[in-house]
């Protein structure tokens, strides 16, 4: 099956991650097409992949189409029945492909399945960026089996299970090509930040399943694009967050948790704000005034099928920040 599986990379000006990476990919991905979409790169990222990797297929975007907008403009161009779409500071190991294929194989209702994902500097311990498989709570906070806001845990075996999860981390997406596209692919308003979350949840609404493997592996360096101090990601996650609540959360919870998130934001703002500077505080307000923006194309978006057990957990970020649960 692993000829039917494009492993897909976004690229812009990345030679860094490519050169330290790419073999790691081309060593343990047999049989499988290997992709770089080129993001209009700057650097000499092309001119390095045509010179060291020449059997590496380029899809080339005329801009810098963010994350989200990257990957819909190149996967056009691209013909198979599994994408995996993988962060280029990712080290992937040896037979990471064939449990998550199995699990397609058993089940034609599963959409997308992501690998257990380790730090690639700590590699004891679960990355930010996915870990055990991603969840979301009553509120619409992401988090994961492994990892709750900032705290991450060591992995002990714990999730070394297959099993159905909520969305599944964009550093290394695996995904059905025709799934994908009957959503319309990522929401390439996000650029980037939580726009897997998003189309998780509309394939969920859709009746389709998603899952993680315990049986995979790979190592993520982790804000390798964009790292998580810039109040640029703030900005980011906040928009998109609200976003992606608006487009997906059933009626009547949609009005009472969006407000109440507000609330929460203007309360995190200050908390930024002491933690990693003034410049947070903007990017929250920012966020929000983006979301205001976004607010009539997000109507438009919204589906008549929106589940309403979304959630594993109530109140994640009392239990947190008030209650210590860090695990």
């Amino acid at each position: 099956m692993s000829e039917n599986l494009a492993i897909v990379i976004l690229n812009w000006n990345g030679k860094s991650w490519l050169e330290k990476f790419l073999p790691s990919v081309i060593m343990h991905s047999k049989n499988a097409e290997i992709y770089v979409i080129d993001n209009f790169s700057t650097d000499d990222s092309l001119l390095f992949l045509q010179t060291e990797f020449p059997d590496i297929k380029i899809v080339k975007n005329d801009k810098n189409y963010g994350f989200a907008g990257g990957y819909n403009e190149g996967l056009k161009a691209i013909n198979t029945e599994f994408y995996c779409l993988l962060n280029s500071d990712v080290e992937v190991t040896e037979n990471w492909i064939n449990p998550v294929l199995n699990l397609f194989k058993k089940d034609t209702q599963i959409s997308a399945i992501q690998p257990k994902v380790l730090s690639f500097t700590n590699k004891k311990y679960f990355e930010f960026a996915g870990a055990g498989g991603g969840l979301i709570d009553n509120l619409g906070y992401p988090y994961c089996r492994g990892r709750i806001f900032d705290d991450v845990e060591e992995d002990k075996g714990q999730y070394d299970d297959e099993t159905e999860i909520f969305w599944a981390s964009g550093c290394c997406l695996f995904i059905r090509s025709k799934d994908f596209w009957e959503q319309n692919g990522f929401d390439a308003r996000f650029f980037a930040h939580q726009e897997e979350i998003d189309l998780c949840w509309r394939l969920i609404n859709s009746g389709k399943k998603i899952f993680y493997t315990g049986k995979s592996k790979v190592y993520h360096v982790g804000g390798g694009t964009l790292n998580k101090q810039r109040p640029q990601k703030t900005f980011l996650n906040i928009r998109n967050n609200l976003s992606m609540m608006l487009k997906n959360l059933p009626f009547p919870k949609l009005i009472w948790i969006l407000f109440f998130r507000m609330i929460l934001d203007g309360a995190a703002a200050f908390y930024f704000a002491y933690k990693n500077g003034i410049s947070h505080l903007w990017a929250v307000l920012r966020g929000h005034y983006g979301f205001y923006a976004h607010i009539p194309g997000t109507l438009k978006l919204r589906q008549n099928n929106q589940i309403k057990c979304y959630y594993q957990t109530k109140w994640l970020i009392f239990k947190h920040f008030l209650g210590n649960k860090k695990s």
